[in-house]
């Protein structure tokens, strides 16, 4: 046994010996990668201001698809001596007038009327067919989403005059047709302000839109990222009426999500979206977007930053050939893979930033990592210099502007006429992006910049 203990001691001396006077091979402990990081990160919450404007004859076209042949029909003939059917003979037009909404309505009309007295019997009922055209004038509001109109009729021109054939000879009826005209006009009135409110309930629209612009599409195919739209509120204003449109402010409470992977489902639910009428809405859109930077892209830039360069004091000098990254524990993992006086990996760990001038990503309170360390000052102290690992934290950095670029690149679409269903169209601009933060993820480094602008959109050709 004593035999055994010298031939290895004297082994052990005889290894040291060597790796003095030659290059030391550096075996350190691999910090493994954390494996329970999330895969998708949930930004600040965004507000997009979105105006929006409907023309009056977008207004005209749905009533006109809304009220089509028989429009009114009354055949209780004894509660006011009338029956009245009435049809609709041409297109209603719509015009603005001093904030208000004018119709003008061509009609058919067939009344029986029951005229006389019950004495004895004495009364007689006509079928009298009439044309003409009423106008409408209405008030406007937005209720729920539903264009609400208070009518009155404001005019009411017969295209021939009401008469009736007595003894062969043609008998005006007007003093006949007028006590009944008030009950008439309210009640057009009343079918009016019915069908605008069917016709013109912009809810279903304004879901469809975001229906459609909460279903995730791909940022980058390369990196497998996905951007996510996740309404939570939305806030409209009164409608206001002016130069033929009708003018209101909407705003989109609404979080944005990057994920990388799969294609993640969509999870819009109508019924979960909160509408509340406000009385303003703030005219800027705020966005939160990413800019993703896979470990394999950003170890691949790093590499190259350390291409040519050397690193020691005096005699002792490496030379790193080749540099990895991953995320442990809320931190970067930094290997780097070097030959020179020492042959192998020494891994750092730092906290991902961004530089807002040179648009870099970078790593802050950069330190060997603590089994690294311990294995090194046995083996090389001179590497734990604080004057080498500050020229290598110089190198450990690479430039996201192709990323902010891309992610701008990928919301001018929406910006630029873009239209989620047919006669809604989407128009804006947006201004340069501010870093906001930086997280990491089991494959990549997300850093989340904001960004602001306008929006309107416009509604005209809806089916």
């Amino acid at each position: 046994m004593k035999k055994i203990f010298i031939s290895l001691s004297y082994i052990t001396f005889l290894s040291t010996l060597i790796g003095c006077s030659s290059t030391n091979k550096l075996a350190t402990l691999k910090p493994e990668p954390s494996q329970n990081v999330p895969m998708a990160y949930k930004t600040t919450t965004s507000f997009v201001s979105m105006p929006m404007e409907i023309s009056l004859k977008e207004i005209e076209n749905q009533l006109n698809k809304s009220l089509n042949g028989l429009i009114y029909e009354d055949i209780n003939l004894e509660d006011d001596k009338t029956e009245m059917k009435i049809w609709k003979t041409a297109p209603i037009k719509l015009i603005e007038k001093d904030g208000k909404i004018e119709s003008v309505l061509p009609m058919k009309i067939w009344t029986k009327i029951k005229y006389g007295t019950e004495f004895m019997g004495l009364n007689d009922t006509r079928e009298i067919d009439l044309n003409g055209t009423i106008t409408l004038l209405s008030d406007v509001k937005l209720s729920n989403w539903k264009m609400i109109t208070t009518s009155k009729m404001e005019d009411f021109e017969w295209s021939e005059s009401p008469t009736i054939l007595v003894a062969g000879k043609k008998v005006p009826i007007t003093y006949i047709i007028n006590p009944t005209l008030s009950i008439f006009k309210s009640k057009v009135a009343k079918k009016i302000d019915e069908a605008i409110e069917k016709s013109c309930d912009f809810k279903p629209y304004v879901l469809n839109v975001l229906q459609t612009m909460s279903t995730p599409f791909q940022t980058s195919e390369q990196y497998e990222t996905w951007f996510k739209l996740n309404p939570i509120e939305v806030y409209v204003t009164d409608a206001v009426i002016q130069k033929n449109k009708i003018n209101m402010d909407l705003g989109l409470k609404c979080t944005m999500q990057t994920m990388v992977g799969q294609q993640p489902k969509t999870t819009f639910d109508k019924d979960v979206v909160s509408f509340k009428p406000v009385t303003k809405v703030p005219d800027k859109t705020v966005a939160t977007v990413a800019a993703i930077s896979t470990y394999e892209s950003a170890s691949r830039i790093i590499t190259k930053n350390f291409q040519g360069k050397e690193f020691g004091s005096g005699s002792r000098k490496i030379i790193v050939q080749k540099v990895d990254m991953w995320a442990k524990d809320g931190k970067m993992i930094i290997a780097l893979d070097m030959t020179g006086s020492i042959n192998g990996s020494i891994y750092l760990s730092g906290i991902p930033n961004y530089n807002s001038i040179t648009k870099e990503i970078y790593f802050d309170q950069m330190d060997y990592v603590l089994n690294t360390k311990g294995l090194l000052t046995k083996t090389a102290n001179w590497l734990l210099q604080g004057t080498i690992l500050r020229k290598i934290q110089e190198s450990c950095r690479y430039s996201i502007k192709e990323n902010l670029d891309e992610g701008k690149k990928s919301l001018l679409p929406y910006l630029n006429n873009y239209s989620p269903m047919k006669g809604v169209f989407v128009n804006g601009t947006m201004n340069d992006f501010e870093f906001e933060k930086v997280e990491l993820t089991n494959d990549a480094i997300i850093a989340f910049i904001t960004t602001t602008g306008k929006m309107n959109v416009k509604i005209d050709g809806m089916e």
